[in-house]
């Protein structure tokens, strides 16, 4: 076990906090949260959704941050390390290779949607939105979507922008995006949340998600709220586990991970409150799901604002930025542990899981299974990742993780670990992690794949 902190380990708590929050803000925390809680009663679903948070996201997030920093390894080495510290079969260390694996299936597809976002830097600085309708804006992005060329270009760009930071180290690479990107996206989402307060509807956008609409929040909604609560904290994949494997001996894993997870609904609501007011300022636009509010619906509006070229270009600036902060988690756990095995130094794994991962970027474009009018038969390579990370392999993970240190790790490391011993809310923490957050993680994953086959 010599590869214990070889890695190096995060400046202090906060170069952590910021790291781990970058981890899980992305693109889901720019477009769908805002529209999930719009869609399933304000103020009502943000409520439950901070009750899952609270009940899912934080505990299990503490457990996979627990292992990572007792292992001291990737995700790989360290579920060795603390399954062989148990005692246990050598099986659980497979939580760490899934978790590996889903890392890399993820950033395939991932990198290809980055690349939508850089293009759309490109194309909105260039002032390609000035005046657009939103027939000619669908035609824009349907355009992007059809032309391989393009889509293989900024794919491979964002590939190279993550491979950057991931080579160059945990202090360098990994903690250049806490110092510096997430300081400037914070600072980009202020700067759009004061324009959509000076140019765009506020008001309705502030109705559209905090007012309590408990009508409109279904069973759905709450299965809806409970699975983003888990995703959106990058859960299951290994990520936090890596990060967590470079968290100094000083830092409260509470309070430090209780700190992401408000920081990172924190940037889901005000991305809402900086997206919604130029979506209900603008006639006909209406609150879309996915890609179609985002690269269709906002083009629009940021098109026929003041100020909107160069607005429209900070906000795909954001959504970029985004997207790398989270990929450059998805590629770190599997170069920790190639670079474990001392047959391949951090450059040369860098490069070789970024490949990989370019190769199904490929697959993704190649296939073109974004289109609407898409072949009844073929091979859906974006869809397939999408579906195995998102259904599958995380959830389980997620589950997994709680399983076992909630379970199977000695009481007794589990508590020095969370600095803990004695406190009362080490056993609340530690009963939702035996029994509320596996039995939640399991519902979300039985609905949300009977609801899969049944459609």
């Amino acid at each position: 076990m010599d590869q214990r902190k070889m890695h190096g380990v995060w400046a202090n708590r906060w170069t952590f906090i910021l790291a781990a929050t970058g981890s899980a803000v992305g693109l889901g925390n720019i477009w769908k949260f805002p529209y999930i809680a719009g869609e399933n009663g304000g103020g009502a679903f943000v409520l439950v959704y901070l009750l899952c948070i609270a009940v899912v996201g934080i505990p299990i997030m503490m457990a996979e941050v627990l292992i990572g920093r007792r292992g001291r390894m990737s995700p790989i080495n360290s579920m060795r390390y603390v399954t062989s510290e148990a005692g246990l079969h050598g099986g659980w260390t497979g939580i760490g290779w899934m978790g590996v694996v889903a890392g890399l299936m993820i950033m395939a597809f991932y990198s290809v949607v980055a690349g939508w976002a850089l293009n759309y830097v490109v194309a909105s600085a260039g002032g390609g939105f000035s005046g657009i309708s939103g027939d000619e804006a669908g035609s824009l992005f349907g355009g992007l979507l059809q032309d391989t060329g393009r889509l293989t270009l900024w794919h491979s760009l964002f590939s190279v922008m993550t491979l950057a930071v991931v080579a160059a180290g945990v202090t360098k690479g990994l903690g250049m995006v806490a110092r510096v990107l997430m300081p400037f996206l914070f600072v980009v989402l202020a700067i759009l949340l004061v324009y959509g307060f000076t140019n765009g509807d506020f008001a309705s956008a502030f109705r559209f998600l905090f007012d309590f609409k408990f009508g409109k929040l279904s069973w759905d909604g709450v299965l809806v709220a409970l699975g983003h609560a888990f995703f959106t904290l990058s859960l299951g994949m290994g990520s936090i586990m890596a990060y967590g494997a470079y968290m100094p001996d000083h830092a409260n894993v509470g309070r430090t991970i209780v700190t992401v997870g408000v920081l990172d609904t924190v940037v889901a609501l005000v991305a809402g409150l900086a997206i919604f007011p130029i979506v209900f300022a603008s006639p006909g636009i209406e609150p879309s799901a996915g890609p179609g509010l985002m690269f269709v619906s906002l083009p629009v509006a940021f098109g026929n604002m003041a100020g909107g070229q160069i607005f429209g270009t900070l906000f795909f600036v954001l959504v970029a930025v985004a997207a790398w902060s989270s990929a450059v988690s998805l590629i770190e756990p599997g170069v920790a542990w190639l670079s474990e095995t001392k047959r391949f130094n951090r450059v040369t794994a860098t490069i070789a899981l970024t490949l990989v991962a370019w190769l199904g970027g490929l697959g993704c474009i190649w296939s073109n299974n974004w289109l609407e009018d898409k072949p009844a038969s073929g091979i859906y390579v974006f869809e397939s990742l999408d579906f195995l990370t998102s259904q599958i392999m995380l959830p389980l993970g997620g589950l997994f993780i709680a399983l076992f240190v909630g379970w199977l790790m000695r009481r007794a490391i589990v508590a020095s670990e969370m600095d803990a011993e004695g406190h009362p809310l080490f056993e609340i923490w530690l009963f939702v992690v035996r029994y509320i957050s596996p039995a939640l993680v399991a519902l979300v994953m039985i609905f949300s794949l009977a609801d899969k086959f049944k459609g």
